[in-house]
């Protein structure tokens, strides 16, 4: 069965995670994604935060996966010349360099289309054009700039970075939109274009349901929020939904860090819930029979919940909710997931084979597409299919490979 990206040749100059995460999707999705790399060092992740020594790091393996890696010195002219050749054989090149830093090196965009017209060049920056465009970001800098710092954590507390990285990862996805919008294009277009997404922007979209509640706060104070001052902004509000319906995480037994489950208080099931925690009066009431009528309660609502939940597992929990159709889900770490039957039965955790590390596991694709089923193959080492490559695409012979090596190009 072909995959849907299948002929699709991406040349890859990202690192680090943002760049990566964008061309694994696209690996996955069928492209052949070829990694160019630094001879002697690569991609600075693969040894970064390594758990085995003289292997590359879970960081580098778990976002590689599926790619081919060449090495080559953009430096050397022969290197720009392998490069030029390599573009013109290429639909995407994708990018996370510092602003500038390939156009310093000889490609600026104009440059680009006139080596390939066809080709898409996507770069993922930290900040768009302004005065942040030449500053550095990392996945914290992207959250604190885009507002999820802001509204993350306790109104007590100070701002927080959430666990999931939506700058790094979360930049990604919004590219791999946007590079399969620019191909589409093409085929009706017949010419390549630039895609630009920035990390503080793919940020501030992941955050859009707090700028809508910014604007309602010029109304007055946002209901839904069990805040007891407002101010300027949007304050946090801890695990309050902020929604349309409350909600929040409640304690389990036996009161483990991550026992916890958090539940919506959904107004079709309230009957339902005030009776399984034992609250019939509250399930007959007038008083609690509708959301606005049940707000000035919802702390006491909060409090019964929670003694109900901590007389049971949070998977008991889960399975009384769900059998009176209430909104739930347990708190999984990731020992839970990296060990849930559903998720590795379904291969969305799987198990990759790795000449250095014997195997390692890691996330399949997110994106199910039911003609094109992903095979998760290893990630690449350092300049693993250099000759490959070369052979394949320019018609590199054994001799020329080894001088080029001598010289250091590759």
């Amino acid at each position: 069965m072909s995959k849907a990206l299948e002929g699709v040749r991406i040349c890859d100059m990202t690192h680090v995670q943002s760049g990566p995460s964008c061309t694994q999707i696209l690996a996955w999705l069928g492209a052949d994604v070829i990694k160019v790399e630094l001879p002697g060092r690569g991609d600075i992740t693969r040894g970064q935060l390594r758990d085995l020594p003289d292997a590359d790091s879970l960081y580098f393996t778990m976002l590689n996966c599926n790619k081919r890696s060449i090495t080559l010195n953009l430096r050397a002219e022969a290197g720009k010349a392998i490069f030029t050749r390599l573009l013109e054989t290429s639909d995407i090149l994708v990018e996370n360099f510092g602003p500038g830093a390939l156009a310093r090196q000889g490609f600026p965009w104009e440059r680009l289309q006139e080596i390939n017209p066809r080709l898409i060049c996507a770069s993922i920056k930290g900040f768009g054009p302004g005065p942040f465009a030449d500053f550095k970001a990392y996945e914290p800098i992207a959250q604190a700039m885009g507002g999820a710092m802001s509204t993350t954590g306790f109104p007590d507390g100070p701002p927080l970075v959430t666990g999931a990285q939506i700058g790094d990862s979360g930049t990604g996805i919004h590219a791999v939109a946007g590079i399969l919008a620019a191909l589409y294009q093409r085929t009706h277009s017949g010419r390549g274009q630039r895609v630009e997404v920035a990390m503080q922007d793919a940020v501030l979209n992941l955050c859009r349901v707090k700028l809508r509640d910014q604007q309602r706060l010029a109304h007055g104070p946002l209901q839904e929020y069990p805040n007891e001052a407002f101010g300027h902004a949007v304050p946090r509000a801890g695990n309050a939904s902020g929604g349309g319906h409350p909600g929040g995480a409640f304690r389990c037994d036996p009161g483990g860090a991550n026992d916890y489950v958090y539940i919506i208080v959904q107004a079709q099931v309230w009957p339902a819930l005030a009776r399984l925690i034992g609250r019939l009066d509250w399930a007959e009431s007038p008083y609690y029979a509708t959301p606005e009528a049940r707000l000035p309660h919802l702390k006491a609502i909060f409090q019964a919940i929670e003694r109900w939940t901590q007389t049971l597992p949070k998977s008991e929990v889960m399975a009384r909710l769900n059998a009176v159709d209430v909104p739930c889900g347990p708190v999984l770490d990731m020992h839970d997931l990296l060990n849930d039957e559903g998720m590795n039965a379904r291969g969305m955790v799987v198990e990759v084979p790795h000449p250095q590390r014997g195997s390692f596991r890691t996330i399949s694709s997110p994106l199910q597409l039911s003609d094109s089923p992903t095979e998760v193959s290893g990630a690449p080492l350092l300049g693993e299919h250099t000759d490959q490559v070369l052979a394949e695409l320019m018609g590199y012979g054994p001799d020329e490979l080894a001088r080029l090596r001598d010289e250091g190009v590759i």
